[in-house]
């Protein structure tokens, strides 16, 4: 036995228990796998500071991230969905309602209202990907239309922010479908009035959405990597059977395409917009 035993060349650690580490404290970036601490992840106003992914922004954060603080003046607050097709399923269509009401706070998957950007007033619309994925229903064809036809009758700037991964919301059936001929016969309108309307995709805009009001604008501006088309690049791959190109349907192959006007950061995007509507 040594006089003087050697000290270990390592440490001993205590493993906590899994019962002791704290829940939700990380987030996975959906893009580059990169583990964010949460509280840094809300100061970068949910951007991934490794490879710039834009994560969901919910409804109510958009509205404050982006117009003069107090300002929003909601439209048709309570207006909810009825289910016309008594739909069933695994849940019942209400089911499906009344979860996503009470997991977001909204009463559909769109809130539109009126308010302001640097004092400039705007007429200003969200679809919110959390409520059945931000899919279009009646109320949500019914509010935007609402909306539209009040920015052309006020004659002041229009700004949709589209989410939607949903498109048409199927268990509503033809009044669901309807709402893309609506929303699109007022944005018609609107244009034929002279009016202003700038469209705002973030990741996901996909389906009926896409295929309607949301690649109407005069202006399109897309966030960063956001997937945007009508089907997905999976379903389209497996249909053509063929290899589709890199970063097909992302907001830079697109902007490469022509489809839409620019790429915006969301920390620059009220910046962005102030210059736009002062043009007005």
């Amino acid at each position: 036995m040594p006089l003087f035993p050697r000290k270990p060349k390592y440490t001993i650690v205590k493993i906590a228990k899994k019962s002791d580490i704290p829940q939700d404290l990380w987030t996975k970036c959906d893009d580059c796998g990169e583990l964010i601490y949460n509280k840094k992840l809300d100061e970068s106003i949910r951007v991934c500071p490794k490879c710039n992914f834009h994560f969901t922004l919910g409804a109510r954060e958009r509205v404050k991230l982006t117009l003069d603080e107090g300002s929003f003046k909601e439209f048709d607050a309570n207006m909810e969905s009825l289910d016309p097709l008594n739909f069933e399923g695994p849940s019942t269509y209400k089911q499906k309602l009344k979860k996503d009401q009470d997991a977001t706070g909204l009463k559909d998957a769109a809130i539109t209202g009126e308010g302001t950007i640097n004092g400039k007033s705007v007429i200003f619309c969200v679809t919110d990907s959390r409520f059945i994925m931000g899919s279009m229903g009646s109320v949500v064809g019914e509010k935007l239309t609402r909306a539209i036809e009040l920015s052309t009758e006020k004659k002041i700037p229009l700004i949709i922010v589209s989410g939607s991964g949903g498109g048409a919301r199927m268990y509503e059936g033809m009044y669901s479908l309807m709402q893309m001929a609506k929303t699109s016969s007022a944005l018609s309108r609107h244009n034929r009035k002279g009016g202003l309307f700038i469209s705002i995709l973030t990741n996901p805009t996909m389906a009926g959405i896409m295929a309607s009001f949301a690649s109407l604008g005069d202006l399109i501006i897309a966030e960063p990597k956001a997937l945007i088309g009508f089907t997905g690049p999976r379903v389209i791959e497996q249909t053509i059977r063929q290899k589709l190109p890199p970063n097909f349907q992302k907001s830079e192959f697109l902007l490469n395409h022509g489809l839409i006007d620019m790429i915006v950061h969301r920390k620059n995007m009220r910046d962005t917009l102030t210059k736009i509507i002062s043009c007005v």
